[in-house]
């Protein structure tokens, strides 16, 4: 695990933790410029409780750095459009006048505070923010170590798993080459019954063509007796 001195000697190590910005709010409270995305010298300056000056220095000396987390440094027409929009910004939200700076402006980031407090020396807020940096991380690797154990016992399950699926895949087999034959033989007794039933057919039309002429029989003995009846009258 990283120590705090490591974290404020070490630029790669405060890469890996710049991310982490929501540890700001976690510690204190960082109030931002209406735009909800900068913050002047003066606010950094209060959220670590040092001096202007202080910040300016430390700026001043890891300038190429804090660009990179997000510093911006307003100059020119880029300060008066900054200005204007903030002053319009500010005049909505009716808290005051907006403080104009004169010839240039720095703007830091949530990134680059949190950059800011991985640098800063004198400060018990900023001690603070790279505490809670440095137990959440060491937090990670605890639940990572513990998810590292979870998946070796998973991994070791799987592998009396695959034994198992091995042992059983003879028994699939041969249930598979069963239920084959049995499917072949249920398709052949529906064959029969599929014969059978048109043989029913065949023979439910010759029983009503049998029932047509016994019928006819019947109708001409009627005919022969009502004749004979007819001549024994005479």
């Amino acid at each position: 695990m990283p120590t705090e001195v490591a974290l404020l000697e070490s630029r790669a190590l405060r890469g890996e933790q710049m991310g982490r910005v929501d540890v700001l709010d976690k510690v204190r409270s960082l109030v931002m410029l209406p735009d909800g995305i900068h913050v002047r010298t003066e606010g950094v300056a209060r959220y670590f409780e040092v001096s202007t000056g202080a910040v300016k220095r430390l700026t001043d000396r890891h300038q190429e750095e804090l660009t990179e987390s997000g510093l911006r440094v307003l100059r020119g027409a880029d300060l008066q459009s900054f200005h204007s929009d903030m002053m319009s910004l500010w005049a909505r939200e009716g808290v005051g006048s907006y403080p104009q700076a004169a010839t240039q402006l720095r703007l830091y980031t949530r990134r680059t505070v949190l950059n800011v407090a991985m640098l800063l020396r004198d400060s018990y807020i900023a001690r603070c923010v790279r505490t809670y940096l440095l137990d959440a991380e060491e937090s990670l690797r605890t639940r990572y170590a513990s998810l590292d154990q979870r998946v070796t016992r998973i991994e070791s399950c799987l592998t009396g798993v695959g034994s198992a699926l091995q042992e059983l895949g003879p028994v699939l087999v041969r249930m598979s080459e069963r239920l084959d034959s049995l499917d072949r033989k249920v398709e052949m007794t529906h064959q029969v019954i599929g014969k059978m039933s048109l043989r029913l057919t065949d023979v439910r039309q010759d029983v009503v063509r049998l029932d047509g002429r016994l019928d006819g029989f019947a109708r001409q003995l009627k005919d022969l007796r009502r004749r004979s009846g007819q001549r024994g009258q005479r």
